[in-house]
């Protein structure tokens, strides 16, 4: 399971220190795509099994599915930690997510995010954002 919330910055060379409590749960192999509220996901290749079997069940028919698989598909990149524990941004992904060169990578039970530290304080003191509302809600789903 990844938790935690560690600052790190990009090299000249789009390389991020991906944490070491990470890396091992990680694997040498991983995935990472475009996420949801402007930061990326990182998945272990087992995890991404996991969803891509969910997403390929998702009804061809449905417009709103056909979108969301595009998606996220299309701007996975498969990558892999090197030997100083650092791994490459893909251009599309450090566009995407707005990157410049001070990043946040967050643990989320079975994914990763990485945000860009400008966006992850952007999410986090956003006014439209009450936890308590949000607690509500999940209330509601049974957490």
């Amino acid at each position: 399971m990844f938790i935690g919330e560690y600052n790190h910055s990009l090299d000249p060379k789009n390389r991020v220190i991906i944490p070491a409590k990470f890396r091992e749960e990680l694997g040498e192999n991983f995935v990472i795509t475009k996420g949801l509220d402007s930061c990326l996901f990182v998945y272990s290749m087992d995890e991404w099994k996991v969803v891509e079997d969910k997403l390929k069940s998702l009804p061809m028919t449905n417009k709103d599915a056909r979108a969301f698989v595009r998606f996220f598909f299309a701007g996975a990149s498969e990558c892999e930690v090197d030997k100083q524990g650092r791994t490459l941004i893909p251009a599309n992904l450090k566009e995407y997510a707005m990157i410049d060169k001070d990043i946040v990578i967050i643990g989320v039970s079975t994914r990763i995010e990485i945000w860009s530290l400008e966006q992850w304080n952007k999410f986090n003191n956003d006014a439209d954002i009450s936890y308590e509302d949000v607690a509500e809600k999940m209330s509601q789903l049974g957490i």
